[in-house]
């Protein structure tokens, strides 16, 4: 089990600092790596980056099924693609696109939902993206994450751009805590547990992981043991830890910024 960071310690950071920041990281390291936005190098963070590498910065404008069309083209080309785009963007408008031309055609394309759920507000439901992990999981041969903090968003960015194959990541545009201890490591399709229980086991993902946490806590001053599993990865799920969490506990609880077609649906 991996130890949560105490309420009492926590601060909020924002997920897209880590993100261009290890971005840019990895984008040293790897000349390969570029960047496709639709005009938004503000929201993701991309300022920075677009700075430092200006011919590996490529913004389309307002035109997402272009964006991820010209990022198939780039990783046809032996290219590290990172298509960035608010989550509700990039999933709904591009979605022909993510099926044929990334996921059917296994391309080497990195999809990052930014300020993905319902993190734009009052904007409404045309900026919200809920259901991103429903429609995504049905694809085949795509990966699936969902960072909970900052450090687990650098270390997923890093792992992504390892990874030969089509990832998509949300990056979370509301302030989150770190959940994750200093020595955690994050391993595609292995769920955490963050807090042990035998009454009933909480699966949340992403910004929901502290939520869990919080619930957690409120249960144990009713006597009510709460198991918090952290599930990074929708796509491919932790099998095993959900049946463990079946058979050990008395009900399953999942937890998401989603429609309940994705993680839960999943589970």
């Amino acid at each position: 089990m991996t130890t949560a960071v105490p309420a009492a310690e926590r601060t909020l950071f924002d997920c897209r600092d880590s993100w261009a920041a290890t971005i840019a990281e990895v984008a040293r390291a790897d000349e390969r790596v570029v960047v496709v936005v639709n005009d938004s190098i503000g929201s993701s963070k991309l300022g920075p980056f677009q700075k430092e590498f200006p011919q590996r910065t490529i913004n389309v404008g307002i035109a997402e099924q272009d964006m991820v069309g010209i990022g198939a083209g780039l990783a046809n080309g032996g290219k590290v693609p990172f298509v960035s785009a608010a989550g509700c963007f990039l999933t709904a408008r591009a979605m022909e696109q993510i099926k044929a031309d990334v996921v059917y055609s296994q391309y080497n394309v990195k999809l990052v939902g930014q300020s993905p759920g319902v993190a734009y507000g009052d904007l409404g439901p045309t900026h919200h993206s809920i259901e991103d992990f429903a429609w995504l999981r049905t694809l085949p041969g795509i990966t699936i994450v969902a960072p909970s903090d900052t450090e687990e968003t650098a270390q997923v960015v890093r792992w992504a751009a390892e990874h030969d194959g089509p990832v998509y990541v949300r990056v979370s545009r509301m302030g989150v805590p770190a959940v994750h201890a200093p020595d955690y490591a994050f391993v595609p399709g292995r769920a955490v547990t963050l807090r042990d229980g035998d009454d009933v086991t909480l699966i949340a993902t992403g910004t929901t992981v502290v939520r869990a946490l919080d619930a957690a806590d409120l249960l144990a001053a009713e006597g009510v043991g709460a198991r918090v599993l952290a599930m990074p990865t929708i796509k491919p799920l932790d099998v095993d830890a959900v049946i463990a969490a079946a058979r050990e506990t008395r009900g399953i609880v999942t937890i998401e910024e989603a429609m309940v077609t994705g993680l839960g649906g999943a589970v």
